[in-house]
């Protein structure tokens, strides 16, 4: 898979995003709940039963075959705080899940990185592996011969024998890598995913970083969560200061009598039909003291948030700055990787030369070859350096799945 195919298919699939989201969907579902008492309910039902004496209530009702009830909030200044607060919770919920997604684009192509690293240190491993055969069987045969001394048989074999287990200790690091990188993504522990070789474009580099900084300030999702809850825990506050507030509720209720209830035996009249609609109004007028300790106790949750809302930007712009540097030091680094690889390929290109006219013997020309994939090797480390810099500098900068969508 390529670097976008993989981050995309984490953005569907990974175990992370997908249980922000049904968070999300929670928080959206607590909305209608909330919302619910403001809806008219209607219950149906009987009191049915037989009355010796008086006819007594079932209920808080008189004994009746068909009763019906409806009630709902019209007037719920509390209720209504509510809402509002579950609206703000399910904005933060999506704030959670873009945070969550930015984290889970950041790790996964960490993850392809270390993955692509790895198979390409293991690919030039085994072709040290076969230049330091060929330096052992000429040694071999030179010793054979006489022109060289069996301490120099068992270094080129020791050396052979230290190629191979690094190969295979390379080998397994990129088998974890891509087995880490397929559950980024979903699958199971019995899957790898390997990276495809591509040339794809480098991350852009950013200059302009006090730009940046408040970019990323403005529309950080972890800030905005932080802002969401804050707004929220301020709805709570005044919603348990509403408690204080009268209420206004529709109350409705009808009732079909039974005849064998005695009521024409203890009432004036009766009539089997009978229905009732109107408002129950509730007005406060001694709370105690649990309404303030509340109102305290969330404004104190407030207080927490806003320090950690502080805490958060300071952290954040600090980490761009950090960021900034670590990627001006991962270039002079892959500048220098770079160089030191240009000169390692011209001696290799000298030695060949020699070897050819006869003035270099092969073991030289293989040692050359061996060094040449050290820096090889160092050239990548460097490259994959730098790239995951930018990376994460786009990852803090909110920029990060816009760049990788952007990708062919």
């Amino acid at each position: 898979m390529t670097l976008r195919q993989v981050v995309t298919a984490a953005m569907q699939q990974n175990p992370d995003v997908a249980i922000a989201r049904l968070d999300e969907e929670s928080a959206r579902l607590a909305v209608r709940v909330a919302k619910d008492p403001f809806t008219p309910r209607l219950t149906v039902g009987s009191g049915l039963a037989y009355s010796n004496g008086f006819p007594m209530s079932i209920e808080g009702s008189a004994p009746s075959i068909v009763q019906a009830r409806a009630t709902a909030y019209i007037l719920n200044r509390q209720q209504s705080y509510s809402v509002a607060q579950t609206k703000e919770d399910a904005r933060a919920a999506g704030f959670g899940v873009s945070s969550k997604r930015d984290e889970v684009a950041y790790r996964t192509t960490s993850l392809y990185l270390d993955a692509e690293r790895a198979g390409r240190a293991s690919e030039l491993a085994r072709k040290d592996i076969e230049s330091l055969q060929r330096v052992l069987d000429t040694v071999r045969a030179q010793v054979g011969e006489g022109r060289a001394l069996p301490l120099q048989e068992k270094q080129a074999a020791f050396n052979l024998a230290r190629a191979r287990q690094i190969a295979d200790t390379l080998e397994s690091d990129s088998t974890a890598a891509e087995t880490s990188l397929a559950l980024a993504i979903g699958l199971t522990a019995d899957d790898r995913v390997h990276p495809v070789a591509e040339e794809r474009p480098a991350p852009r580099a950013v200059d302009d970083t006090e730009r940046m900084v408040q970019a990323a300030l403005d529309r950080n999702p972890e800030i905005r969560r932080l802002q969401s809850q804050i707004a929220s825990k301020g709805l709570e506050a005044r919603g348990e200061k509403a408690a204080r507030y009268p209420r206004l509720d529709l109350v409705a209720q009808y009732g079909l009598f039974a005849k064998f209830n005695n009521y024409e035996d203890y009432f004036r009249t009766f009539q089997r039909n009978n229905g009732q609609i109107g408002m129950s109004i509730q007005v406060p007028l001694f709370t105690g003291s649990g309404v303030a300790a509340q109102v305290a106790q969330t404004e104190t949750e407030i207080a927490k948030l806003r320090i950690q809302l502080t805490r958060t930007r300071n952290q954040l712009s600090a980490d761009l700055q950090t960021a900034v540097r670590e990627q001006h030091k991962a270039e002079l680094a892959a500048d220098v990787a770079r160089l030191d690889l240009e000169v390692a390929r011209e001696q290799l290109s000298v030695n060949l030369a020699q070897m050819q006219e006869g003035r270099l013997p092969l073991r030289q020309v293989e040692e050359s070859r061996i060094a040449e994939n050290a820096k090889w090797i160092a050239f990548y480390d460097a490259q994959y350096a730098l790239e995951k810099a930018r990376w994460n500098l786009l990852r803090l900068s909110g920029d990060l799945l816009p760049a990788i969508q952007s990708l062919p």
